[in-house]
């Protein structure tokens, strides 16, 4: 890291609902927002500490993942007639940008500021050849607190001198009961999409989109994340669903509706991307977070919006090449409330 910039923690308050974001990785490692009795919690998995983090012990808790999230088939792509080859990072795929991604730097502080809508912006310059990838690439996320219990994100990114992947996704771990609350079965969610990209053996997208309708991956309408996902291959749920059918607002799609029934919090979710991988947490085992609270199995739940997995190698999935002087641009709401 640059000599000039360290890891430090910044908080965003309105009076009503509290985030604590990091520069290392633009990592959210708490929010606050309050339940039906008022009463505030911390919603997001993560650690008391930067320390962890930087020693990597953190399963992408709360951070930006990036040049490209999600996994890459092989760590290989095409792209105008060269072949890039990545870090195997999850064995046999490169995964969420290889091993020091996005996640794993210090973003420049170029503006934090007070006020009724508080707001950070982070700034990283990728280079050529970082972690296998092409081109120099400017990248700013801007968190807002833009309503007492909303939350804005918006990434953009320039690649500079030549045409490269770019999809990059937030992955925070949500618990609406409180981060140290146990696991998020008795959650229920609400998807809007009507397809997802099935993946073989190695969670790599087959290419084909898929009708969720009549499978254990229908969560077009409200439903327990628990109450059938003892029927999926595998751990539970890891996949990305096509977002395909919500209404919009202020230009983004609504992408889903999670809800904890214990405290009444609800969190819709809205974006401008293409899809969203719905996790559960599924490989998180005996992690020590929190307040000594010990995170197994299903602790959280990631909302992952992006590009589709692999839609690099994949023709007939939505581009993620951007070209020099294009700007990629993406955006999420998180908004909450009670229900």
């Amino acid at each position: 890291m640059a000599d000039n910039q360290k890891a430090e923690v910044f908080e965003l308050n309105n009076g009503t609902m509290q985030v604590k974001v990091s520069n290392f990785g633009c990592t959210i490692t708490s929010l606050y927002v309050p339940d039906k009795n008022g009463k505030l919690a911390d919603v997001v998995l993560g650690f008391d500490s930067l320390e962890p983090y930087l020693k990597g012990a953190a399963p992408y808790f709360g951070c930006i993942v990036g040049r490209v999230a999600n996994r890459i088939k092989d760590g290989k792509f095409t792209l105008n007639g060269i072949e890039y080859s990545l870090p195997i990072n999850k064995p046999p795929n490169s995964l969420h940008g290889g091993h020091k991604g996005f996640d794993k730097v210090v973003w420049e502080v170029a503006e934090h500021k007070q006020g009724i809508n508080p707001s950070i912006t982070f700034k990283y310059h990728c280079h050529d050849g970082e972690e296998g990838y092409p081109g120099d690439v400017s990248v700013t996320a801007t968190y807002t607190l833009t309503s007492s219990t909303t939350m804005r994100l918006d990434m953009e990114a320039v690649p500079e001198n030549k045409a490269t992947p770019i999809s990059l996704a937030q992955h925070t771990y949500w618990n609406l009961a409180g981060h140290n609350s146990g696991n998020i079965l008795d959650h229920s969610i609400q998807i809007w999409a009507t397809h997802i990209t099935p993946v073989d053996e190695n969670t790599i997208p087959t290419g084909e989109i898929m009708p969720v309708k009549g499978t254990t991956f229908d969560f077009t309408t409200e439903k327990k994340i628990g109450s059938s996902i003892h029927e999926v291959p595998g751990l539970g749920y890891d996949h990305n669903y096509v977002l395909d059918c919500g209404d919009e607002k202020l230009d983004l799609k609504h992408a889903a509706k999670l809800k904890d029934p214990s405290s009444s919090r609800v969190l819709n979710l809205w974006t401008n991307a293409p899809g969203m991988q719905f996790y559960t947490a599924n490989y998180v085992n005996g992690v020590v977070g929190k307040g000594g609270a010990v995170y197994e199995k299903h602790a959280g739940v990631c909302l992952e919006t992006q590009g589709f997995p692999n839609a690099i190698n994949k023709p007939n999935f939505p581009s993620v090449v951007v070209q020099p002087g294009e700007k990629y641009k993406h955006s999420m709401l998180f908004e909450f409330s009670l229900e």
